[in-house]
């Protein structure tokens, strides 16, 4: 039923005679027959009509006693459901309006005051010029409805403009923003859209009780009315979806709400914007103040049950979800790569399901999030590969993430990666041992003797990436002891190849302070037992490659002095006085040379021979040889270890041997064979038989060359 109130009759008849005279031309033709008709009545027949139509008036007229905004809030007292449904609305719509921003910063677009200016630009060169030269069939009419109506286009710029116009509106009434929309709307010339905004206010008069003074009335009286053109403008499939998307939020037309609505929020808000309009309009139809008009609705509209357990008891979603989750097992079975939305979709519902604590099956759900992390892993999303691993078993996590950090190089980029994963949750050491250990594990080959394998100090590629690897160990403080096991694995690797500038590049990646490290966090712990077997016998090895290194290091440097000996100047033949004088002048130069080259080089010899000797007479028990053996058993490292010893000790050997015997220290040379054969050291017993053969042959040497001098082939004075 349509309330009209007097006033209105009085304004709906002004209304009609405003349509009179814009209706005048086109009557002027039928004036004189009416006047002549209204001549020929009695002036109290005149009276009359009006009298009656006065009384048919009356007769229309309701006089309520309330107002639909007073049933609103009292429904919205008495109701707690709709009062939590309008905060869920409320606070969906503050979400939305937080993201949305400064709006303004979109005006440009939309600011004009002419309506559809480009389609007028158009219609007014047509009309000035020939219209041989548009074929393009356009509107010939600008007002709101031309474009339905005669089924004609607006210019492409208008169209456009209109589309990002109806986005943005709609935007902002998803955003409870309904004002600043219609603020939008007068600015770009569209009134009119402006008013059809406003026709969903409840209809309120403060003077229906009476009182002394008259107040403003409010709202629209003609609210249904209004509210079922609206539901009709949401189910016109002409006009664009979010222009019937913005009509269909003002009448409550769900069906047409949802196609447009993006986000899980979009979609609450519309369930429960719909359901508490609906509420409202059922409680405002049962008080007696509903209107026939809205009889047009469709039933279900009125006749819903709406309840918040309604809104997500849908239940047969998870079963069908289910039942997609495993087809897409099979889908990722193939061959063809799926798109990447498909795979982030999957990957965030089996994870909220996974929140909501339904069991699914391990497997499959295992199988979408490793997709979806080397998609991640392969379009370089650092920052999201932690959150999604973390949701991987512990092992599997472990070794995803490992895998990823394989390929990660730069050190600040490595460090970041790390964090992300402490935030993650993740084993932060476990993945760290394991990159180092595949890294350092890619290369197969056994270890090879000295001889028969050629000096390559200049690191490959693969040995490069052996030598960064460290460097993930190094970042916590607390893997120390790790980064001295994995460094000396390295190494022991790189000794038996001869690499040993790469073995240098690996010590150095540790840091000095390590085994203090190690130590004081040990007794941080409160610990008065000594450190566990492993560890000490790790910093043990990490002892013995250092002092190999030097060893090599300082014969490097004898090496390279020994042979740069000063080049004594020559005399010219037949030399002039003044050619005589310089040759004495650079022979007194190359006598101080010579004299310091001697001296650095008996340094050098002192420096080479301790070091040496340091790795032949390694303290307790030997170079590379474990101090405890109270430890779970490493085989393949105790082969190693036994390898090198058999490899680098002879090495060492030679290599003193000829510091001795360049520097003709032949005696000495010979009370390394004392050593050697020593019970105390056993260093014979890494010797291979040919190994012995020729260090005896280097004696044999060392003898005749004493001989020579004139002493015994101990090289002591003969005694008469």
């Amino acid at each position: 039923m349509i309330i009209i109130t007097t006033n209105e009759v009085t304004g709906l008849h002004d209304l009609q005679l405003s349509l009179s005279l814009f209706l005048l031309p086109a009557s002027l033709g039928l004036f004189p027959d009416f006047l002549q008709s209204y001549l020929r009545h009695a002036s109290t027949d005149v009276f009359d009509v009006f009298d009656e139509y006065e009384a048919l008036c009356q007769d229309k007229v309701h006089m309520p006693t309330e107002s639909e905004k007073a049933v609103m809030e009292q429904f919205f007292q008495k109701d707690s459901m709709v009062r939590q449904s309008q905060l869920v609305v409320d606070w969906l719509e503050s979400i939305a309006k937080d993201e949305i921003g400064d709006f303004s910063d979109n005006i440009e677009y939309y600011a004009k005051s002419v309506y559809w200016e480009n389609t007028l630009h158009t219609l007014k060169l047509r009309r000035n010029q020939s219209s041989g030269g548009f074929s393009r069939p356009l509107v010939t009419e600008l007002d709101p409805d031309a474009p339905i109506r005669q089924k004609r286009p607006l210019a492409d710029l208008d169209r456009e403009d209109d589309t990002r116009l109806l986005k943005n509106l709609f935007n902002l009434i998803r955003a409870g923003m309904t004002d600043e929309a219609q603020r939008l709307c007068k600015r770009c010339g569209q009134a009119w859209r402006a008013a059809t905004l406003e026709g969903w206010k409840l209809y309120h008069d403060p003077n229906i009780n009476g009182g002394g003074e008259l107040q403003a009335v409010e709202g629209n009286p003609h609210r249904s009315v209004w509210k079922v053109c609206c539901w009709r403008m949401a189910e016109e499939e002409q006009f664009n979806k979010y222009e019937r998307a913005i009509y269909a939020a003002l009448s409550g037309n769900l069906k047409q709400l949802l196609p447009v609505c993006e986000s899980w929020e979009d979609t609450v808000w519309a369930y429960f914007r719909v359901m508490v309009d609906t509420l409202v309009e059922q409680e405002i139809c049962s008080s007696g103040l509903g209107s026939e008009e809205l009889e047009e609705l469709p039933r279900e509209f009125l006749e819903t049950n709406w309840t918040l357990e309604k809104v997500f008891e849908e239940g047969f979603w998870i079963l069908l979800f289910l039942e997609i989750l495993m087809e897409f097992s099979d889908w990722l079975g193939r061959s063809t790569a799926l798109p990447a939305h498909l795979l982030r979709f999957m990957s965030h519902l089996v994870l909220f399901y996974r929140s909501l604590g339904m069991q699914l099956k391990v497997e499959v759900c295992v199988d979408v999030l490793k997709a979806y992390i080397s998609l991640l892993v392969k379009e370089k999303q650092v920052d999201l590969i932690a959150f999604y691993v973390s949701h991987l078993p512990a092992d599997m996590a472990v070794s995803q993430y490992a895998q990823f950090l394989e390929e990660v190089t730069e050190t600040e980029q490595r460090k970041h990666c790390l964090e992300l994963a402490t935030q993650a949750g993740l084993d932060v050491a476990a993945i760290t041992k394991t990159v180092v250990e595949t890294i350092r594990e890619r290369d197969t080959d056994e270890f090879a003797h000295h001889d028969l394998t050629p000096a390559l100090d200049t690191a490959t590629t693969e040995d490069q990436q052996k030598i960064d690897v460290i460097d993930w160990l190094v970042f916590d403080p607390a893997q120390r002891a790790e980064a001295l096991k994995q460094s000396n694995a390295i190494m022991r690797k790189f000794l038996a190849s001869k690499k040993h500038d790469a073995a240098k590049m690996v010590f150095a990646k540790v840091p000095e302070d390590s085994m203090r490290e190690i130590y004081r966090q040990w007794e941080e712990q409160g610990m008065d037992t000594p450190l566990p077997a492993e560890e000490e016998n790790a910093i043990r090895e990490h002892l013995c490659i250092r002092a190999y290194l030097e060893a090599h290091e300082a014969f490097n440097e004898w090496f390279k002095h020994m042979n740069c000996p000063p080049v004594k100047p020559t005399a010219p033949a037949q030399a002039k006085f003044t050619e005589k004088v310089a040759h004495e002048m650079k022979e007194a130069e190359y006598k101080v040379e010579y004299e310091n080259w001697q001296g650095r080089l008996g340094a050098l010899t002192e420096d080479v021979k301790e070091r040496i000797y340091n790795v032949l007479l390694f303290v307790d028990g030997g170079w590379m040889v474990d101090v405890r053996e109270d430890t779970e058993e490493d085989s393949e490292r105790s082969h190693q270890m036994t390898l090198l010893r058999h490899l680098c000790l002879p090495m060492m050997s030679f290599l003193l041997l000829t510091v001795l015997q360049r520097t003709e220290r032949h005696q000495e040379s010979l009370r390394l064979a004392d050593i050697i054969t020593s019970d105390q050291h056993r260093l014979y017993e890494v010797f291979s038989k040919d190994e012995l053969q020729k260090f005896l042959q280097k004696m044999r040497e060392s003898s005749l060359l004493l001989l020579d001098k004139g002493l015994d082939p101990l090289g002591y004075e003969i005694q008469p």
